[in-house]
């Protein structure tokens, strides 16, 4: 199995309402995109300090499935449209299991 893990910090000023719109944008992203076996996302718990603000974890069957994941257009909307706009940091990570 092939995983992608995006953790983002936002911006100061970002709204519980604009985190509300990402989470519930993603949610429909696993009935769009189906390479995806397994999709998991959420704020931080704020247990740690100093943590990324946001996780996504994608579950594909390999990595050949990344780039149709990643370049998707119901994806790209979200990132595009929702995420990108409140982001001050973001970081990636790829691999298998």
């Amino acid at each position: 199995m092939f995983h992608h893990v995006a953790m983002f910090r936002f911006k100061d000023g970002t709204t519980a309402e604009q985190i509300e719109a990402v989470g519930t944008a993603l949610a429909a992203l696993p009935d769009q995109i189906e390479m995806l076996l397994g999709y998991r996302f959420g704020p931080d718990a704020g247990i740690t300090e100093g943590s990324w603000s946001f996780v996504v974890i994608a579950d594909l069957a390999d990595a050949s499935d990344y780039p149709a994941y990643k370049n998707h257009p119901a994806h790209a909307a979200v990132v595009n449209d929702l995420i990108a706009p409140i982001v001050a940091q973001a970081a990636r990570v790829q691999f298998e299991t």
